[in-house]
């Protein structure tokens, strides 16, 4: 199943956005709204999920399509808007059915249901995808781990003759001296420079 998340209205749902923190506070969102769907989305979802952010008097040289941790991340520059690109986005799909549009706007959610593919709130969307998640976190700490057991001295036996035999071990388990790393400066270089 394909994503794809109206960037702003996310950030916005989820209240993320700072008010007048200054310079670069945009950019910040931006950045932890990413880095929060990268470590939250499923490993087979973040591929395949678009987040498209409005791009109004966007800085010179910014792309209109980049990679942040796997997900493809899409800039609005040559639209009024991303709802726009959005749009398009959805039209141009090839398997609508399996396209999840994240956005509260009723615009972008109309024209994902036009074409048969789902649509919800961000609000909504980000609950559940919180929600799972801690379900994942939970179950990882649940998960049961596997008890030590003794190796039998049979085992040890087997697995040291099937390797080379006793002097093979040793070999292996003898400290052999350790080489100095190659460097590249000859004894004394820079001795001579006052490195205060």
């Amino acid at each position: 199943m394909s994503l794809l998340i109206d960037g702003y209205n996310l950030l916005g749902a989820v209240g993320i956005i700072g008010r007048g923190v200054g310079p670069g506070s945009l950019e910040r969102s931006r950045l932890a709204l990413l880095n929060f769907l990268a470590e939250s989305l499923d490993l087979k979802e973040i591929p395949q999920t678009t987040v498209v952010f409005d791009a109004h008097n966007p800085p010179p040289g910014l792309p209109l399509v980049t990679k942040h941790r796997g997900l493809t991340v899409r800039f609005a520059s040559q639209y009024d808007d991303a709802d726009s690109l959005i749009e398009e986005l959805i039209r141009a799909d090839s398997a609508p059915r399996r396209l999840t549009v994240v956005s509260s706007d009723h615009r972008l959610q109309r024209a994902a249901r036009r074409r048969r593919a789902a649509a919800t709130d961000s609000d909504v969307w980000y609950e559940q995808l919180v929600h799972r998640r801690q379900q994942r976190s939970q179950q990882a700490r649940n998960a049961p781990t596997r008890p030590l057991v003794p190796l039998l001295e049979e085992d040890v036996n087997y697995w040291i003759r099937q390797f080379g035999g006793e002097s093979a071990l040793k070999k292996l388990t003898e400290e052999e001296p350790v080489e100095e790393p190659y460097n590249p400066f000859p004894p004394g270089y820079a001795e001579d420079l006052d490195v205060d």
